[in-house]
């Protein structure tokens, strides 16, 4: 997962850009970037680490210009430590062009073949980015043949990059001397929205990841952009939208629900926050069911993302919602960690706990998810170092057994705790006295109540079932192997917990 933004305004962009990517620093932690355009010259500066540690107020002064773009990066794809993989990327071929992009194209490695052989156009990093730059590089010269371009010609190049890219991608580009392009692939994995604002000198438009930031700078969030759509924004400020796909499908993500995206943003017409609480309904449901002697005397989140679902549980089951780990917000990151005793010490480093509300209490702890179980297993002895009579874990979304390959690094099906172990295997491995997890209808339904336009989703670390088609077994052995010759290059893969944001 990434943040992207794209801003035409009337005045100077760079404050707004980098105010707009700590908005978004959630999505993604390892890099970040900006690029400006004034005089028909693009000005960047990117580097790896925090949006607050890679601008300083020289940076930012070279940054001149009332159109720009930047990006706020989590690898997927490619290496974490490689600060040539920061994004936004440039090509000056057949255009001036920049391009940050969320998501992940599943047909990287056929694209990257193509690029040499028939568009002849070099791929210098590893990053699914840079091979989606050049297919759009070369879409538009292939569009302009030889003349200036037009919105007409552009969106024309777009179609071509909807027929040849598969997978996940939200994207924002800079065309220099023409505008700002925006779009969205056919399926709507990733988000992306827009908004405007009107102001003495002209109308101003900003495309984000979120609505939150659009709505932390005064913008009036217009709506999303739908799946295969492209919005184009002209120098003189003109906005020109287009349906760019054949079939387009709204399938996004729900894992954004859960777990990626800021509780007060709205995604595809749904508050993130509203289908967290509705998570939290429907999962109380789940223990009154499956738990119904279990005596459960409080309800504890672990902060942060998943205290919306335990506050609401708590409601419906009619307990005590109390917040029993207090989180040390000084401590670095753990998204990168080598080794099992690290990553345990940081949980620790990270979470205190308060005892007085554990001691002697059968508790019921509340995740966003479980994933490799680690944080959980530790999470659990702490609870129980702390007096608690009886642990109950419940996780916000269902178990997570397959490979995310539309932008969430998930680390491999061996090591996700869920493959091939029943609940109650689950909750042995993490030392708790029961798991309880959420139903995929039930999650999907807690979206739905919120927004019942929204009828299909993108569930596939949860089902196995990839929305675009072209994933197959063979693919998926590919990402195993990837991920497992990347360990024993010294790269470690990553453990997704809310701890993380």
């Amino acid at each position: 997962m990434c943040g992207i933004i794209g801003l035409v305004a009337r005045t100077p962009v760079n404050q707004t850009l980098y105010d707009g990517l700590l908005l978004l620093q959630h999505r993604g932690q390892d890099a970040a970037g900006i690029v400006t355009e004034s005089f028909q010259t693009f000005h960047m500066h990117k580097g790896p680490g925090l949006v607050r540690d890679v601008f300083r107020t020289r940076n930012m002064r070279s940054l001149p210009g009332e159109m720009g773009i930047a990006h706020c990066r989590y690898p997927t794809a490619g290496s974490a430590s490689d600060a040539g993989e920061a994004q936004p990327f440039y090509v000056n071929s057949p255009f001036g062009l920049v391009l940050a992009h969320n998501g992940n194209l599943t047909n990287s490695d056929i694209l990257k073949q193509e690029m040499f052989k028939q568009d002849l156009r070099h791929i210098n990093t590893n990053s699914d980015s840079e091979v989606l730059l050049n297919v759009l590089a070369h879409e538009l010269e292939v569009s302009a043949k030889g003349t200036r371009l037009d919105p007409d010609k552009i969106f024309a190049a777009v179609s071509n990059v909807h027929r040849r890219c598969k997978g996940a991608y939200a994207v924002v580009a800079m065309i220099a001397g023409y505008g700002l392009l925006a779009f969205r692939d056919p399926f709507g994995i990733r988000p992306l929205v827009y908004g405007r604002a009107e102001t003495d000198q002209g109308t101003e438009y900003l495309v984000a990841s979120e609505s939150v930031a659009l709505t932390g700078f005064g913008f009036e969030l217009v709506r999303d952009v739908e799946p295969g759509e492209a919005i184009f924004v002209d120098e003189a400020g003109k906005l020109h939208t287009r349906q760019c796909s054949a079939n387009p499908v709204l399938s996004p993500c729900i894992f954004e629900y859960v777990y990626l995206a800021r509780p007060d943003s709205v995604m595809d017409g749904a508050s993130v926050y509203e289908t967290r609480l509705n998570m939290g309904r429907h999962l109380a449901a789940k223990v009154l069911s499956d738990l119904p002697g279990a005596n459960i005397d409080v309800v504890i989140p672990v902060p942060d993302t998943s205290r919306p679902s335990a506050l609401e549980m708590a409601n419906v089951l009619g307990v005590s919602y109390r917040e029993g780990f207090v989180r040390n917000r000084y401590i670095g990151r753990t998204f990168i960690m080598p080794g099992q005793t690290k990553r345990k010490k940081s949980v620790r480093q990270k979470l205190n706990v308060m005892g007085m509300e554990f001691k002697g209490k059968n508790v019921l702890i509340v995740d966003d998810s479980i994933v490799r179980g680690t944080t959980s297993r530790e999470i659990v002895q702490m609870a129980r170092e702390a007096g608690a009579r009886k642990v109950y874990f419940a996780s916000a979304a269902p178990a997570v057994r397959h490979a995310n390959v539309y932008g969430i690094d998930m680390p491999t099906r061996e090591e996700l705790i869920a493959t091939d172990r029943t609940d109650a295997e689950i909750a042995r491995e993490i030392e708790a006295d029961a798991v309880i997890y959420q139903d995929i209808e039930a999650l999907k339904k807690s979206v739905m109540e919120v927004n019942p336009s929204l009828t299909q989703f993108e569930t596939s670390c949860f089902d196995g079932r990839y929305v675009t088609g072209d994933v197959t077994a063979a693919y998926l052995e590919s990402v195993e192997r990837n991920r497992h010759a990347g360990r024993h290059d010294g790269e470690d893969d990553t453990e997704r917990n809310q701890l993380d944001l």
